[in-house]
C-alpha cells in the first residue's frame, strides 16, 4: 500500500468495506482497504445474521427499503448459497396483541409483492390447530394463528471474509490491525493517510487519490479527522443477542414475536444446536469499542422470549452466549423511537473530500457499494480524465464458495473422501465449493482431521485454512470469528485457546511473550462477554 498511490483508500473492513473493495477492485481501480481490528471485527460479525427484506420496516411505511432488501436477498442466495440460505420463520397472532391478525395478513401480502414475488416461497396463513402442530411450545392461550413466510439466514463474520477475499481476488490490497490515525491533506484536499500497524506499532503513510470513511459505528471518529468540528451524522443504536440450548426452547422454525415488554419484533433464531434470541434496539452513547450486553438486556431478550415459549423458563445461567454491536443508524429527528430510526444509507462528501458511508443494513451493502464507487469513479473522472469505471455484475459473480448452489453434491463428495456426516455438512456449510480445499488439508496432515473441540465438527484444517486463505492473524480472529467456537460452546472454548495459539504461533512465528498476549487477550474477551451474568445476580431473573 505504501509503495505508490493507490485510487481509493477504504478506512473500514466490516461488510460495507469489503463491498465497497470488491466493486472497485472489479472496477480496475487500484484500491486499498484498512481496518484497526480484525475484518468483520465490528457490527458485522454482531448482527442477527439475516439477510432479509425487513418486514418490520413495513410498520414505518420504509417501501422502498424493503423492496431493495428484498431483492438483495434473492442476489446473496444465488452468489453464496452456502452462506446464505432460505429460512422459514412462523409469526404467531395472539388476541388482543399490538400487530392485529389482519394487518398481519395485509403485510405479508405486501412483502411478497414488494420481493416480486420471487421470494423462496409465497406467505401461508395458518389456523390455530396448524399452528401448534408446527411449533408444539408456542403459548396456546389467545393464539389465532400464524403467517409462515421465508426469508434468509446467513454467517455474517464468513460473509465478510468471502466478500473481502473476493476483493482481494480482485487485486485489492487488504490490512486488517491497520488504524488510520490521521488523514493526509497535501493541498488541503484529503489524499490518503497515516496508518498505524496494530501488532508491531509502525506507521505507514497509504497516498490514496480518493479516501472513502466505511467505518460503520467509527465514522464519526473518522471524520473528525477531517473536521473536529464534524456534526455527527449517526444515532448509534445497541442491538444484544443471547444464545441458549436449542432443547430448552423447543422451536423447530425461526420465529417472529412482538416483545409483551415494549412491543417490538424481535426473534427467536435455530444456529445448530442453539437458539440466539434478539435482538434489543436502544440509543447507546458507549464507545463501539466498550459496547456490551448487560443484565438488563439479556433479561429483557429472556423474558420476550419466555412470554412465548412459557416451558422454556429462561433464566440467565441458561445463556450459553451473548453478543451487543452498534447499528450505524442515520441520525434521525430527536423524535423518533431507536427502533423506528431508518436503515437507509447516504454517501456524504467533506469540503475537502472525504467520501463517508453512513447508515444502511447488511442486506443491502452490495447496494451501498455500489452507490460508493459510483462517486469514487466520478471523483477519479474529474482529477484525471479518466474514463468512468462501468459497472461490474458483483450481484452475478460468485463469492468464493459460491460457485455452485448444489450444496448436497459438495456433501456428497465429502463424504466419499472419508469425512462424516456431520462433518461433511459442517464444512459445506462453512466453504462451499471450497470444503474440498480443507480436505486437502487434511490429505496432507491427517492430525488436521481432528477436531479442535471434543463433540464438535470444527477441524484442526480449519485453522490452517483460516490462517492460510482467510486473512486470520490472532487468536481471537480464529476461535471468534472463523470458527465461531467462542459462540457455540458454554465455556466459550477456553481449553483449546491454549493449543489453537500454540499451532497459529508455529503458523506465524510467534515468540513466547506473544503467545502468552494472545491468550491473555482472548481470557479478557471471554469474561468481559460474561459480565452481565455477575450483574444478574441483582437482577430479577425472568
Amino acid at each position: 500500500m505504501t509503495a505508490e498511490p493507490v485510487d481509493v483508500l477504504v478506512i473500514g473492513g466490516g461488510i460495507t468495506g469489503a463491498g465497497i473493495a470488491r466493486d472497485a477492485a472489479l472496477r480496475g481501480l487500484r484500491t486499498a482497504v484498512v481496518d484497526k481490528g480484525d475484518l468483520g471485527g465490528g457490527t458485522s460479525s454482531l448482527s442477527s445474521r439475516l439477510v432479509h427484506g425487513g418486514i418490520r420496516y413495513l410498520e414505518h411505511g420504509e417501501f422502498r427499503l424493503v423492496f431493495e432488501a428484498s431483492r438483495e436477498r434473492h442476489v446473496l442466495l444465488g452468489i453464496a448459497p452456502h452462506l446464505v440460505h432460505p429460512l422459514p420463520f412462523l409469526f404467531p397472532v395472539y388476541r388482543g396483541a399490538r400487530i392485529p391478525a389482519w394487518k398481519l395478513r395485509a403485510g405479508m401480502w405486501l412483502y411478497d409483492l414488494l420481493a416480486a414475488f420471487h421470494n423462496v416461497k409465497a406467505h401461508r396463513w395458518l389456523g390455530r390447530k396448524a399452528t401448534q402442530r408446527l411449533e408444539p411450545g408456542l403459548k396456546d392461550k389467545d393464539l389465532k394463528g400464524a403467517a409462515l413466510y421465508y426469508d434468509a439466514q446467513t454467517d455474517d463474520a464468513r460473509l465478510v471474509i468471502a466478500t473481502m477475499r473476493s476483493a482481494a481476488q480482485a487485486g485489492a490490497l487488504v490490512a486488517s490491525y491497520a488504524e488510520a490515525t490521521a488523514l493526509l491533506k497535501p493541498d488541503g484536499r484529503v489524499g490518503g493517510a497515516t496508518v498505524r500497524d496494530g501488532l508491531t506499532s509502525h506507521t505507514s503513510t497509504v497516498r490514496a487519490l480518493v479516501v472513502v470513511n466505511a467505518a460503520g459505528p467509527w465514522v464519526d471518529r473518522v471524520r473528525r479527522l477531517d473536521d473536529a468540528r464534524a456534526e455527527p451524522l449517526l444515532r448509534p443504536t445497541k442491538g444484544v443477542h443471547v444464545a441458549v440450548p436449542r432443547t430448552k426452547v423447543g422451536h423447530v422454525r425461526a420465529v417472529t414475536l412482538t416483545s409483551p415488554i415494549d412491543g417490538r419484533v424481535m426473534f427467536v433464531l435455530p444456529w445448530d444446536d442453539l437458539s440466539y434470541i434478539g435482538t434489543t434496539d436502544s440509543d447507546e452513547d458507549t464507545s463501539p469499542d466498550e459496547v456490551r450486553a448487560t443484565a438488563d438486556d439479556v433479561v429483557y431478550l429472556l423474558r420476550s422470549a419466555n412470554a412465548f415459549f412459557p416451558h422454556a423458563r429462561l433464566a440467565p445461567p441458561d445463556v450459553i452466549a451473548s453478543w451487543a454491536g452498534l447499528r450505524p443508524l442515520l441520525r434521525p429527528p430527536s423524535d423518533v423511537a431507536p427502533s423506528a430510526a431508518s436503515r437507509e444509507h447516504r454517501v456524504v462528501e467533506s469540503p475537502s473530500g472525504l467520501l463517508t458511508i453512513a447508515g444502511g443494513k447488511l442486506t443491502t451493502y452490495r447496494i451501498m457499494a455500489r452507490d460508493v464507487v459510483d462517486r469514487v469513479a466520478a471523483r477519479l473522472r474529474e482529477l484525471d480524465g479518466r474514463p468512468r469505471a462501468p459497472h461490474v455484475p458483483t450481484d452475478r459473480l460468485p463469492l468464493p464458495g459460491g460457485e455452485t448452489a448444489d450444496l448436497e453434491g459438495l456433501v456428497k463428495a465429502a463424504l466419499e473422501r472419508g469425512s462424516s456426516d456431520r462433518t461433511a455438512r459442517h464444512l459445506v456449510g462453512a466453504y462451499g465449493s471450497e470444503s474440498a480445499a480443507v480436505l486437502n488439508l487434511v490429505d496432507r496432515d491427517r492430525a488436521l482431521g481432528q477436531p479442535i473441540v471434543a463433540g464438535r465438527a470444527t477441524l484442526w484444517a480449519e485453522v490452517a485454512h483460516a490462517v492460510e486463505r482467510e486473512m486470520a492473524v490472532r487468536l481471537s480472529d480464529v476461535l471468534v470469528r472463523r470458527l465461531h467456537l467462542f459462540y457455540a460452546t458454554r465455556d466459550q472454548a477456553l481449553p483449546a485457546a491454549s493449543p489453537v495459539a500454540d499451532w497459529l504461533g508455529e503458523a506465524l512465528g510467534w515468540d513466547a511473550t506473544r503467545r502468552a498476549e494472545e491468550v491473555a487477550a482472548y481470557v479478557e474477551l471471554v469474561e468481559r462477554s460474561r459480565a452481565f451474568a455477575k450483574e444478574a445476580a441483582g437482577v430479577v431473573e425472568p
